[in-house]
């Protein structure tokens, strides 16, 4: 019967270290930047050589999680040399058909819940700086540092030990951003981390049927012109800035254009909304324009 019993229990574990009178555990926090997957197969997209799509992104990357950030460890597994988590995040709250996934050597366990990381938002100037920073950057897929990881290159070498070139060298190491990304890089991940998120974030500014004139009427520093797939930020009425993927071109990356020029560009193929809900109804695509920083006016720009 005890024999019986202690099976049971192994069978109600979550991973193997159970079977071993060892208790599995339950929660893993950031040391460093850490890199968040959609695929178990860590060590096949940061292989020999880069596991990308047509445009040279790695469509497997998800976000570089932030040091101090709290995962859940659903599942403890193997791949080779390598032991990896799949965890949920309230960092990252949304549905996944095949999960997500670290690697363990960049986080500490523990059995006990600790508190999440602490999330406070920049002053408006700061954010702002911030994005003009990143002026230049590379368009990185589920990128959200344009410094990178350099401690990529040891943790998964590449092929071989000649130099690399620059550009390989980048995205092995995440250096670069991608349009959300560029956003939660400049207020410290204060803000939500996908566009899916964002179209819903803070209020509506009202621009349904308006002109490109009237808009900028309307709009202050850092709303965010939104839709499912992309932002744009508003630095003021007479600049945004983005980073673009531009698959095969040259004008990707973090790059800042005139307002009106931004927006001439997405009103050729959108229609302004209050809400993209209404998308549908008008079988036409949308955009919307949301305001999230509270308290702008007293804050300098």
């Amino acid at each position: 019967m005890k024999n019986m019993v202690t099976l049971l229990v192994c069978l109600l574990c979550m991973a193997g270290p159970c079977c071993a009178g060892q208790a599995a555990p339950r929660y893993a926090v950031a040391e460093i930047p850490t890199p968040v997957l959609n695929t178990p197969e860590i060590a096949v997209v940061f292989g020999k050589t880069l596991r990308t799509d047509s445009c040279g992104q790695l469509r497997a990357m998800e976000f570089v999680a932030l040091p101090g950030t709290v995962f859940t460890i659903e599942a403890v597994m193997t791949r080779g040399a390598l032991t990896l988590y799949r965890v949920t995040s309230a960092d990252y709250p949304y549905p996944s058909q095949s999960g997500y996934f670290i690697d363990s050597r960049f986080v500490w366990v523990t059995e006990k819940k600790p508190p999440e990381r602490t999330r406070q938002l920049p002053p408006m100037k700061t954010v702002i700086d911030n994005l003009l920073a990143a002026q230049g950057s590379r368009y990185v897929w589920g990128g959200n540092r344009r410094s990178g990881l350099p401690g990529m290159l040891s943790l998964y070498p590449p092929a071989d030990s000649a130099p690399l070139a620059p550009a390989a060298a980048a995205l092995r190491q995440l250096r670069g951003v991608d349009c959300s990304g560029l956003l939660y890089e400049a207020t410290n991940g204060f803000t939500p981390r996908n566009t899916s998120a964002l179209i819903g974030y803070g209020k509506a500014v009202g621009i349904a049927g308006l002109s490109a004139e009237r808009i900028i009427e309307r709009v202050e520093p850092l709303d965010l012109i939104v839709w499912q797939g992309h932002v744009i930020i508003i630095l003021d009425r007479e600049w945004t800035i983005e980073s673009r993927l531009d698959c095969g071109g040259t004008k990707g990356g973090v790059v800042v254009r005139p307002l009106r020029e931004t927006l001439a560009g997405v009103m050729t193929g959108r229609m302004a909304l209050n809400d993209l809900g209404d998308a549908g109804e008008r079988g036409k695509k949308g955009f919307v324009i949301r305001r999230w920083y509270a308290g702008y006016p007293s804050v300098p720009y």
